[in-house]
């Protein structure tokens, strides 16, 4: 089966055609990053009217990489939600506008779960149930109890900001721009020794499967107000480091609860190389003989394979008139 997949959820405008949920045929994408970079952000107006410029000539490219026709593709897939109702609205209404020409069928997809589904495409016959799934990102820290291919609990997630806002923030306050994950990222590796104060870990030591970033983020700006001449690169370091810490033991705190065999990682931050490596080593040090899964690098970030991805494996259609974008959808 051969999917379409459609993602503009926030400010990149994908398209992709996946083969039986998990060979690539072509993947391609349009993003509004100068403009971002531009304004210290995104501005939701700005990117969805460039949405609307990039999205036909997006799905041409992938067209016109794989030698298929429109009429080719069995199911055409879409973001749902959540996201940007704007940036939604755009890659919603041109599915549905396909499908209906094509009378082909319209598989909406939760943009949440699709970040999991990242790890199905290499590894799907790997991958034991039940499972557990940490979502990173921007705009959600979550964590999910898998129970197969297409049933997932939420389990618990971030009370305030996100793991992604708050290192957006900080590197904005630093300097650094956006997006400031790699900012931080790339500072981080800089520090030529440990910094002399340790910033919050909140949350960490509760017995429970909430996040809480607000407060870090408020620590880490009064110790720049506090230290003015402090070395940036010290301070991205322990931020990183605390950020991960967290992430980390809630991660192997839910799994040895509910004695996961399996945890996937997804979303933006999953590309962070120091979230990778300790969630690895945390693994590698549990009791639990549970796998890690994660996905490539380019699959954590916003794309439309893992939407095509998603679709394959939990294939629900709908009439095309009840598809609505929905920017608060819930798993």
């Amino acid at each position: 089966m051969k999917i379409l997949g459609i993602e503009t959820s926030f400010d990149e405008t994908a398209a992709a055609i996946v083969e039986n949920g998990q060979k690539i045929l072509s993947s391609k994408e349009a993003t509004t990053s100068k403009l971002t970079r531009q304004y210290g952000g995104l501005v939701p107006e700005q990117a969805a009217r460039e949405q609307i410029r990039c999205i036909i000539p997006v799905i041409q490219e992938v067209l016109t990489e794989t030698k298929l026709k429109l009429k080719d593709v069995d199911a055409i897939a879409c973001t749902l939600g959540p996201g940007l109702i704007g940036s939604l609205l755009v890659g919603v209404e041109t599915a549905k506008t396909l499908g209906f020409c094509l009378k082909k069928p319209l598989v909406p997809v939760n943009h949440i779960k699709a970040h999991l589904y990242a790890n199905f495409i290499h590894s799907y016959e790997k991958i034991s149930f039940p499972s557990l799934g940490l979502i990173v990102s921007g705009g959600h820290t979550e964590l999910f109890l898998i129970k197969n291919k297409n049933h997932f609990q939420w389990l618990g997630g971030t009370l305030d900001d996100a793991a992604g806002e708050c290192l957006d923030k900080c590197a904005r306050v630093l300097g650094f721009g956006y997006p400031g994950g790699p900012a931080i990222e790339k500072a981080a590796l800089k520090a030529d020794k440990k910094p002399d104060f340790k910033l919050p870990r909140p949350l960490i030591h509760k017995n429970n499967l909430n996040f809480s970033f607000s407060g870090l983020k408020t620590a880490f700006i009064k110790e720049i107000k506090q230290k003015p001449l402090i070395d940036k690169n010290l301070l991205a370091w322990e931020l990183q480091e605390a950020v991960t810490d967290v992430l980390v033991k809630k991660t192997l705190l839910a799994a040895e609860k509910f004695k996961v065999k399996a945890i996937l990682l997804g979303g933006g931050v999953a590309a962070n190389q120091k979230l990778r490596d300790k969630l690895t080593l945390g693994v590698q040090k549990t009791k639990l003989k549970t796998d890690l899964f994660i996905p490539e690098k380019k699959l954590c970030t916003d794309n439309a394979i893992i939407v095509a991805t998603a679709a394959f494996f939990d294939f629900k259609s709908q009439d095309w008139k009840t598809v609505k974008a929905n920017p608060a959808l819930e798993v």
